[in-house]
């Protein structure tokens, strides 16, 4: 399928179609057999698979597949804010809003790896405006290279008359084989703010962060690359990202999933939380002005 918003190059495919709710699916496949699936609500991306069907991202066995609710893993996008703040729900609006397919993309930055790609936009409702009175375009390009690479671009442009500031996540929920096995690399001697301890600032002390209790961190002013290395499955998620200073990484242990309701007791074994963010400095935008995110992903085998 070829036309405005959705597009495959070079022997990639894009399937729209329906889940069982009826709400918009789009399938993204690349010629090796790779594959992502992005649904329209929230404008989530709900599975990304390799060649050989190996599942790269974590869905809870008890995620409430409901047109009402966020689904607990997969990228879920957050804006305009990450985490609680005054009346808005947790994490944003915009992942429990249905997006639509963009017939008039902007021209978005090409490079020359084959893929398949979806355009989704998300426009404020009128209900919107009355929790978050100011105008935006959101737009959402979710591409499936060649290789598998996984990359998403969000563009924020403020249609409204005066500034306004948000701040901004992919949370995204990667498949592990146990969360004891895991190390992340890349945030070494960063600050973070601990959420377990009233965001106090911390500086991280070790080579690479390991994980025998509940985690949850926001890592400000990073570098443009974190890795995610799975011991146990031989295998690295490669994280690279460009606007996005900050990472939060997220873990809830076993005490606190037995109070998350969309999450099984034990799955926190099998899923670690590593987001690209803009959240410590909210990113100003005055009218007519334009915001972009970049997260590439990619996943290699231990060398």
């Amino acid at each position: 399928m070829n036309h405005s918003g959705a597009t495959s190059d070079n022997g990639g495919a894009v399937e729209i179609t329906k889940d069982k709710n009826g709400i918009g699916l789009v399938v993204l496949r690349n010629h090796r057999g790779a594959s992502a699936r992005v649904s329209l609500h929230g404008g989530q991306v709900l599975s990304w698979k390799r060649e050989r069907g190996e599942e790269l991202l974590f869905t809870s066995s008890k995620a409430i597949i409901n047109p009402l609710k966020p689904l607990r893993g997969g990228i879920a996008i957050c804006f305009p804010e990450f985490g609680n703040r005054g009346s808005l729900e947790h994490h944003g609006f915009v992942r429990n809003k249905i997006w639509v397919i963009d017939q008039d993309p902007p021209p978005f930055p090409s490079d020359s790896s084959e893929k398949a790609y979806i355009d989704l936009l998300l426009k404020p409702s009128e209900d919107d405006l009355k929790i978050w009175p100011h105008s935006f375009e959101l737009r959402l390009r979710v591409s499936l290279a060649g290789d598998g690479y996984l990359t998403m671009i969000s563009r924020i442009r403020n249609i409204n008359s005066k500034p306004f500031s948000f701040s901004f996540a992919y949370h995204t929920y990667f498949s592990i084989s146990d969360i004891s096995e895991v190390r992340v690399e890349g945030l070494e001697t960063l600050d973070y703010l601990d959420n377990l301890h009233n965001k106090e600032l911390f500086t991280e002390q070790g080579d690479a962060l390991t994980f025998e209790s509940e985690v949850d961190r926001v890592y400000l002013d990073s570098g443009n690359g974190v890795a995610v290395l799975d011991h146990e499955r031989k295998r690295t998620f490669e994280i690279r990202k460009e606007g996005l200073p900050d990472v939060v990484v997220w873990n809830p242990w076993e005490k606190k999933s037995k109070s998350i309701a969309d999450l099984g007791d034990e799955e926190y074994k099998h899923m670690l939380c590593v987001d690209g963010a803009a959240i410590e400095k909210p990113v100003m935008l005055k009218p007519g002005e334009e915001w972009t995110g970049h997260l590439e992903l990619s996943v290699v085998p231990f060398t």
